[in-house]
Parts: C-alpha cells; sequence; structure tokens
C-alpha cells in the first residue's frame, strides 16, 4: 500500500485513529476537517497520542516518525481528497452532517477514487444518496479505539461495485484489521448486536435482579469470556443445539415473545442436527473432530484467564 493515496475526513478520534492505521501500513494520509485550524491541532493531537503509544509498548518503536511522514494536514476537504485513491468519511453520526460532507466530497475527488463511510447504524443506502457515482461508495466501518479492535464492517449498498469493495478491503487489510462483509442495513451486524445485549443487560438492572457492575462481572466472566475465541454460532453448535431450544422454551415461560426460539433453530432440532456433537449444526463442524476443538477450546479459554490475570483489573471503581 505503499504507493496509495488517502484521505480521511473529520479528525477527530475515530477520524485520528483511522488515519493512524493507513499510515502504518504505509499510505499517504490527508487529514480534513471543518477547518485546516481544527484539522492542524487534531493532526498534532494523534502525534502525541502515537507517542504515548510507543511509549506504551502499542504501537512499533519507529510509529510516530512513519506517522509524522505520511499523515498531512489539509487546508480543506475538498484539498485533502482531490488526490485520493480512498477517502473515508469519519464525522458526527447525523445524517444531515453526514450528507452535506459527502457531496462535498464526491464532488471534489476523482471519479474513480472509492468512499467510505464510518457510520456506525445509517444505512448506506441512505447515505449514498449524497454521493456523485454512488457505485464507488460504501461502509467502512472501524470500531473505538480504532488503531486496537481488529474488527472492521464492510457495507455496499446495492449499486456499488465489486471493484469498489476490493479496494476498501485491501485498504483495511493492510493495516492488518480483519474484514466482513454486511448487507446494509440500519445497524448492521455489530451495532444491532450490541445495542440487544445493552437493552436486556439494563432490563435486567432496571428489574432488581443484579447490579450493573454484577452483570458486567458475568457477561465478562462467563459468555463474554467465550466470545474474543468463538462467534455465538460455534458456541451454540458446541453446546448443543437440543440444549439452546430447550432453553428458549424455558425462558418462554416468562417472555414468549422476547425469546421466541429462532426458526433457523427449531429447523436444524427437527433435522437431528445437534451441533458438533452430530457433525452439523450453523457451521457443520465434523463430528470426528470435536475432540480437536474442544482440546484447542480448553487451551484458548485458559489462555485468555492467564492473559487477564497478567493485565490486571479495569480501573473501573
Amino acid at each position: 500500500m505503499s504507493s496509495l493515496t488517502t484521505a480521511v475526513v473529520g479528525s477527530g478520534y475515530m477520524g485520528g485513529g483511522i488515519a493512524q492505521m493507513l499510515a502504518l501500513s504505509g499510505a499517504h494520509v490527508a487529514l480534513a476537517d471543518v477547518s485546516a485550524e481544527i484539522a492542524s491541532a487534531n493532526y498534532e493531537r494523534l502525534i502525541d497520542e502515537a507517542r504515548q503509544f510507543v511509549a506504551d509498548g502499542l504501537f512499533p518503536s519507529d510509529a510516530v516518525e512513519r506517522i509524522a511522514s505520511l499523515v498531512e494536514p489539509a487546508e480543506s476537504v475538498e484539498a485533502a481528497v482531490a488526490d485520493a485513491d480512498f477517502i473515508e468519511e469519519a464525522v458526527p453520526e447525523k445524517i444531515a452532517i453526514k450528507h452535506e460532507t459527502l457531496r462535498r466530497i464526491s464532488a471534489a475527488a476523482r471519479a474513480e477514487a472509492v468512499i467510505g463511510s464510518n457510520t456506525s447504524t445509517i444505512q448506506i443506502g441512505a447515505l449514498a444518496e449524497a454521493v456523485l457515482r454512488p457505485e464507488r461508495f460504501l461502509g467502512v466501518h472501524f470500531s473505538n479505539p480504532a488503531p486496537f479492535i481488529p474488527g472492521v464492517e464492510l457495507i455496499p449498498h446495492e449499486s456499488t461495485d465489486e471493484s469498489a469493495i476490493s479496494l476498501a478491503e485491501n485498504v483495511v487489510r493492510a493495516t492488518g484489521k480483519q474484514t466482513a462483509r454486511v448487507n446494509d442495513s440500519v445497524g448492521f451486524v455489530l451495532n444491532r448486536l450490541q445495542y440487544a445485549l445493552f437493552s436486556e443487560a439494563t432490563a435486567i438492572v432496571d428489574e432488581g435482579i443484579a447490579t450493573a457492575e454484577d452483570v458486567d462481572t458475568i457477561v465478562r466472566t462467563t459468555f463474554g469470556f467465550r466470545l474474543p475465541v468463538f462467534g455465538p454460532f460455534a458456541i451454540a453448535d458446541m453446546a448443543g443445539l437440543d440444549v439452546y431450544a430447550f432453553c428458549y422454551e424455558s425462558l418462554q415461560t416468562r417472555w414468549p415473545e422476547r425469546f421466541a426460539t429462532p426458526p433457523s433453530l427449531s429447523e436444524h432440532v427437527a433435522a437431528g442436527h445437534f451441533g458438533t456433537k452430530t457433525g452439523s449444526g450453523y457451521l457443520d463442524v465434523p463430528a470426528d473432530r470435536t475432540a480437536e476443538l474442544v482440546a484447542y477450546r480448553n487451551r484458548a479459554y485458559v489462555a485468555m484467564a492467564t492473559m487477564l490475570a497478567e493485565l490486571g483489573p479495569a480501573p473501573i471503581a
């Protein structure tokens, strides 16, 4: 990616973190904001952040020099995007602000430039209405803090060209991130899941079942402990889809609609596909690999526990 020219429009903490990642991948980055003064001030902030990250052992030792040499604050949005191959919009999560910014970006950018939006929840098709040549536009959703969260959602809308998706994928992967392609839908995947969990967590606290602190402890130390290693479908397959079906039935004694059994789960169970123990489920892990999978799981969980013990508790009062 050393010859790639990029721009980040919106130089706050998300945009600044994205700019750091792009620069560390070898890309040139023009950083823009509502004024040259704000872009320049945020450039200095992200350099200071990078210096601290190096001191903390989080960035490579030459990161400050690399970022300083490849990131440049721009005089304007138009100046930043004029020569860019890839542009990431990272302005506040308000559709009116994003529309106005995307109009400016797409009017000033080269016709072949790919434009990504770091929106967290707004449908990409709705944002594409403000983009000239919307076929080169898609969602490229980094998570906060951008330098350290490894996953990025790529969200094309119905008219996005495959070439635009591929270029965005290559740009993101060059930063060391993992990408997942997601169909355009409000909230996409990350926030639809995250906010569903938060809604249930707040309901538990509001009902007096547990305190916020105890809910956090349970999430961290039980099912949340598994999530860095396995996603929800792998966890369900290993637990047994028949067991999941029984648990849904139990939950339905109190919340019949909220915890209605997912149709796909019912279909798997009716077909005798119970997950890893039958060799078929959501992920179809062969039954003869179950022992290998369980051994990996156990090693992973012990390694996680060891790492967390060495890191120590989070500084939360």
